[in-house]
């Protein structure tokens, strides 16, 4: 059973933990988890990830619990059998989602998986970021996978839904070196029925489209209202480079007008434009273990702790990451 210190890190060091042992039919045993976060060991959304893990990969599990601070996998093969899992919370259905996406590459047929929770909260890749940015970014690569979202969930009652439908995939060799020409943004504004009135969606596209005209870059925009058991929002830049997609997000928060969070989507879409990197600073973890098993070359905007802790539970597996950083940002290879 292979060993691993769960106090370097947070939630990536245990979902990637989870998706290698799944892949490997692998088990570890992970202690001390989260020891340096302000509410160390296990929460809802880390058990969500671990049930769904166990379920796909027949796995008898120890420490399943809130606030446990060691945990046990032992999978027993993989079952290619679909998957629901309820958060409980309104803890991150798409972090779910990442911890079994990339499982496609061992299954034998196509598996959805079904997860309630928060669809767009803090701390975790909004719904649109993953479906319009990350899928089809590694759609290019062999990754042949969908989500459908039947309600959206925002923080604090949760209560979301969607579904990932996965296919079996072969990956190609990355190739994420440069960023080529940049072709555009759209600007994707979603927020809840109980804010229609104050036009919150149509106010964060707008602001989103002035900013990025005067710019210069050319941005085309969409906007959504939904029903959710709580009032919130979320704007999502997906900006085009040529072969290589990033994006950018920020999400509505009492307090924060639909024009700050505009705002403050839109400088973090200039501050990557106008620096190093091939894919926006989220995707450069995110990428790291479909880069592990297909092999290749990314260029991230830096080495953040996510990417340098990631790497190394990925290295306990027994893959190759490399890491050179120069002065164009960072080189992650395998």
């Amino acid at each position: 059973m292979l060993e691993i210190d769960g106090s370097a890190g947070g939630g990536q060091l245990l979902r990637t933990a989870l998706t290698l042992s799944v892949l490997d039919d692998r088990p570890f045993r992970i202690e001390d988890v989260r020891a340096e976060r302000p509410n160390p060991g296990l929460r809802s959304q880390h058990l969500a990830c671990v049930r769904a893990a166990a379920r796909l990969a027949d796995a008898d599990v120890d420490g399943d619990e809130v606030g446990a601070d060691t945990l046990a996998f032992r999978p027993d093969g993989l079952a290619a059998t679909d998957v629901g899992v309820d958060v409980g919370t309104a803890g991150s259905v798409t972090l779910v989602f990442d911890t079994l996406l990339p499982v496609a590459v061992a299954l034998s047929r196509p598996v959805s998986v079904t997860v309630t929770g928060g669809t767009d909260v803090k701390g975790a890749p909004p719904l649109d970021y993953y479906r319009r940015v990350k899928l089809p970014l590694l759609a290019r690569f062999g990754l042949d996978a969908d989500v459908t979202c039947a309600r959206r969930g925002f923080y604090p009652a949760g209560g979301g839904e969607a579904t990932l439908s996965l296919a079996p995939a072969s990956l190609s060799r990355f190739d994420l070196t440069t960023r080529g020409d940049f072709d555009g943004v759209t600007a994707h504004s979603v927020a809840s029925e109980a804010l229609e009135k104050r036009e919150v969606a149509d106010r964060q596209a707008s602001r989103a489209v002035a900013l990025l005209d005067d710019a210069g870059i050319e941005t085309e925009s969409t906007v959504d209202y939904v029903s959710s058991d709580s009032p919130g929002s979320v704007l999502v830049l997906r900006a085009t480079c040529g072969r290589t997609l990033a994006g950018f997000d920020a999400l509505g928060e009492r307090g924060r007008s639909s024009e700050e969070v505009a705002e403050g989507a839109v400088s973090a879409l200039l501050s990557w434009r106008d620096g190093p990197g091939a894919v926006d600073s989220h995707l450069a973890d995110q990428l790291l273990v479909p880069l592990a098993l297909a092999g290749g070359r990314v260029r991230v905007p830096s080495v953040t702790p996510h990417v340098e802790t990631n790497a190394a539970v990925i290295r306990a597996f027994g893959y190759d990451v490399a890491i050179e950083t120069d002065g164009d940002g960072a080189l992650v290879s395998a």
